[in-house]
């Protein structure tokens, strides 16, 4: 088996390495191509991969392509983990809306836009690269925002699916709690990527099994002052809901709390360039084989079991269907959304493909929001497709976390002035 990344030269890279090796009798990897125009990176990131798969006692082999043709030809599998302007331009996307009240993050609101309208025609052209050379593989995408970028390469007839880790670490952490194996909790996950609410946990049987008993109540009687404590969120309002919202939620939940904290602490860019640093002066290392502990303050904690499982099950290499939150095509699983928005949901997911779970109403409190976000990401979309000034207004216009004409014109303005580097039509 032959799998791809692009964005090979990531910092973040060695966590899929690692995933990779300890999973190897889920997904027997015989060939791994790292791919990324950063030569010089994409060689260090190399070696640390082989030096981590021979510590463990992979055989697979690790080459680098600066080439995306070259890098896919033969892929089974095709990741991508792109920042299109890298760590600099995520600080921006995290400052600069601050200046008009807004939250500065790099998925939600202005800059998330921002960062969707450099995304998606790179993303695009790679999609067009993988179909041309190697039209059976799968897309399997990373990149954020996940749901726009895997609306985009979907809408354009790709082969692709999402994936996100907001799902799996709720599933980890609950396991925790209840003190069981994380195969034996399945989770009622609803809603967008990085909008999501989890309705309901089930304590299965045996893992895989179709039965068990709901458990989300204990874990909030029992476990809801940790639960609060980790999403940032008040104890009385998650009590009240009975649901246990992703931390995203918190940008729209206490939006003004967060632009002041934010203002003050400074951007997530900031602390993560920081860490890049100190992590490929580890790398360097010609004695280090595997993954340092600092990589884990990186982001992305259970991702690569997530991308073990869902490639595994999309490969069919373990022969079974197993069930994973995923982010695809809605297809009138949530009826208040079109066909074609991308829902991050429980899927069955085997070689034929991945199937969204039905559904259960959602109840209005959550279904408003999630109405509102896909539609913003449906401009958001359009303009990352066509460009021009008044898309973007109008994407901007509709998010739920702006909405105000005078707000979206201030930010159109702030985010075409720091992103024309990046679009080809400002």
């Amino acid at each position: 088996m032959k799998l791809a990344i692009v964005g090979g030269g990531s910092t973040y890279t060695p966590e899929l390495i690692d995933g990779f090796a300890r999973l190897r009798d889920t997904l027997p990897i015989g060939d791994l191509v790292l791919i990324d125009p950063a030569a010089d990176r994409l060689e260090l990131i190399a070696g640390l991969a082989r030096r981590i798969f021979a510590k463990q006692g992979h055989g697979a082999t690790v080459t680098t392509a600066t080439d995306v043709t070259a890098g896919v030809r033969g892929a089974d599998a095709v990741l991508l983990q792109l920042r299109v302007g890298g760590q600099a331009a995520r600080n921006r996307d995290e400052t600069w809306p601050l200046e008009c009240g807004c939250v500065g993050q790099e998925t939600t609101g202005a800059g998330g836009l921002a960062k969707a309208l450099r995304t998606v025609p790179v993303v695009l052209d790679i999609a067009e690269q993988v179909r041309r050379t190697n039209p059976d593989a799968w897309i399997v995408d990373f990149t954020n925002p996940v749901g726009i970028v895997t609306r985009a390469l979907q809408t354009a007839g790709h082969k692709a699916v999402g994936l996100c880790n907001v799902a799996i670490g709720f599933q980890r952490k609950f396991a925790a709690h209840l003190g069981v194996d994380p195969e034996l909790v399945r989770l009622d996950h609803v809603g967008l990527n990085h909008l999501t609410w989890e309705r309901g946990v089930t304590l299965l049987d045996s893992p895989g099994a179709a039965t068990g008993r709901e458990v989300l109540p204990q874990l909030l009687a029992e476990h809801g002052e940790a639960i609060a404590a980790d999403l940032h969120l008040p104890l009385p309002v998650i009590g009240r809901l009975g649901v246990v919202p992703s931390y995203y939620l918190r940008y729209f939940y206490q939006h003004d709390a967060v632009v002041e904290e934010l203002k003050v602490k400074g951007s997530r860019a900031a602390e993560v360039a920081a860490i890049e640093q100190q992590l490929l002066e580890m790398y360097a290392d010609p004695a280090l084989d595997t993954k340092p502990e600092l990589l884990g303050k990186r982001g992305g904690a259970f991702y690569s079991e997530a991308a073990v499982q869902l490639i595994a099950s999309l490969l069919g290499t373990d022969g079974r269907t197993t069930v994973q939150v995923v982010n695809t095509r809605n297809d009138g699983v949530l009826p208040f959304l079109p066909d074609d928005a991308v829902i991050e949901v429980p899927a069955e997911v085997d070689a034929t493909g991945v199937r969204p779970l039905p559904q259960r109403p959602v109840e209005p409190l959550y279904a408003g929001l999630i109405a509102g976000v896909t539609a913003y990401e449906h401009l958001a979309l359009d303009a990352a497709l066509h460009g021009g000034r008044d898309r973007v207004f109008d994407a901007l216009l509709a998010h739920p976390l702006v909405g105000q004409i005078e707000l979206a014109d201030q930010l159109t303005d702030r985010l075409l002035a720091h992103n024309r580097a990046h679009l080809s039509w400002a």
